[in-house]
């Protein structure tokens, strides 16, 4: 073979070379452009604290749903409200969902938590429930309303039997109002202050109870039966969310998480779970 064929041999050796590493580029971007944005979070596994009880059914759906996008949530089950963001704070968990804005702006003032709102998930009206009167004008004077005694919820339930016109506070009372902020109490209704779980339970003992969603379930408490008045639902500022740190608000999970909760079967199921007192809170 002359050196004129050889140096032929050679140059078709290089450029068949050169096509096939150009092919192989191709390819792999072919394969980098065409990846889903969801791969993104895939395999990767994240866990949420959530509050034990029918909100275990919704995560459960939850959870299905963020399958589909290749995110893993284990939900890490909660019974007391004090513990989801401070487990959060010190990265226990990924993101929790419990809680309205109140109640974490307080929480963020008293314990300097750097959590952030990531999307919203749920409202739950609270409802003045009574077995004695069918109308909240049917209270006589005197009649004994329970109300929840921790903070946050204290200072709802007494704006609720504001809007209904039964009280009234001093207007710098804020959201933690107390029954020492009533400034008229025409009915000179009686505020009896109980735990959160027992308020539903002593509505037998009461001529009225402001109950939240959650244990007014728990008390056997009929939304259509016993229910008399309800939380306005426009421009509620209880709406509950899924809460992150701060800092991972750019992370690659947190979008597929929030679209894992806000859509039609977890709607559904939240519908089902709370019988028809839990609303959407992203629409």
């Amino acid at each position: 073979m002359s050196l004129s064929d050889i140096a032929r041999v050679k140059t078709l050796i290089s450029r068949r070379t050169g096509m096939k590493l150009m092919l192989l580029s191709a390819v792999a971007m072919s394969v980098a452009f065409a990846a889903p944005l969801s791969v993104q979070a895939a395999d990767q596994s994240i866990k949420v604290g959530i509050m034990g009880g029918e909100d275990e059914d919704i995560w459960k759906v939850v959870t299905e749903q963020a399958a589909k996008d290749g995110l893993k949530i284990e939900t890490v089950i909660f019974n007391d409200y004090t513990q989801p963001n401070e487990a959060l704070e010190r990265k226990e968990i990924d993101a929790n969902a419990f809680q309205h804005e109140p109640y974490l702006n307080e929480q963020i003032k008293q314990q300097g938590y750097k959590l952030s709102v990531a999307g919203y998930t749920a409202l739950f009206p609270i409802g003045i429930y009574s077995r004695k009167v069918e109308k909240l004008e049917d209270l006589k004077e005197g009649a004994i309303v329970g109300v929840p005694n921790d903070p946050t919820n204290e200072g709802r339930a007494l704006r609720v039997l504001e809007s209904k016109g039964l009280i009234k506070l001093n207007p710098d009372a804020g959201i933690l109002a107390t029954p020492i902020d009533i400034v008229e109490n025409p009915k000179k209704l009686e505020i009896k202050e109980l735990d959160a779980g027992v308020v539903g339970l002593s509505i037998d003992d009461l001529d009225a109870a402001v109950v939240n969603n959650n244990w007014a379930a728990k008390s056997g408490l009929d939304p259509v039966k016993d229910a008399i008045g309800w939380e306005a639902k426009e421009n509620n500022p209880y709406r509950n969310f899924i809460a992150i740190r701060t800092e991972d608000k750019d992370a690659a999970w947190v979008k597929p998480l929030i679209a894992a909760f806000q859509n039609e079967p977890v709607k559904a199921e939240l519908d089902r779970a709370y019988k028809g007192t839990g609303i959407p809170a992203w629409e």
